[in-house]
């Protein structure tokens, strides 16, 4: 389920199905993305988000079949004449059986608004 939480910030409920290895650039930027499939929908859709920065940090306590709310912004860019859209997540929840938040995952130190991210930080 995907819900409007606040301005550009949107919400899915789901099971992990896969954390993929980080990736760094030579710039010094990295990037990791993960699965979360709904599970409330006859038919389950995967859904692939990325963490960027120091919220790749966020995936360290997460396991494959964790139940997560995750928190993100929607991003898109144009490159070499093609749009890409890319689901950013700042925020992810383990939840508990009955839907209530399981533990809280601390947010990194220097934590960024949404609008603080540039598409210049972008690898493609």
């Amino acid at each position: 389920m995907i819900g409007i939480e606040m301005s550009k910030s949107y919400e899915f409920e789901g099971n992990v199905k896969e954390i993929m290895e980080m990736q760094t650039f030579p710039s010094g930027f990295c990037k990791r993305e993960f699965v979360v499939t709904d599970t409330d929908d006859r038919y389950p859709q995967d859904i692939k988000f990325s963490a960027i920065k120091n919220n790749c940090a966020l995936l360290d306590s997460i396991r494959k079949g964790d139940t997560v709310r995750v928190t993100f912004s929607l991003r898109g860019n144009l490159y070499n004449g093609r749009y890409y859209t890319d689901l950013q997540m700042y925020k992810i929840e383990k939840m508990d059986v009955d839907g209530s938040t399981a533990e809280p995952i601390p947010q990194p130190a220097d934590d960024f608004p949404v609008d603080d991210i540039s598409d210049d930080d972008m690898p493609f």
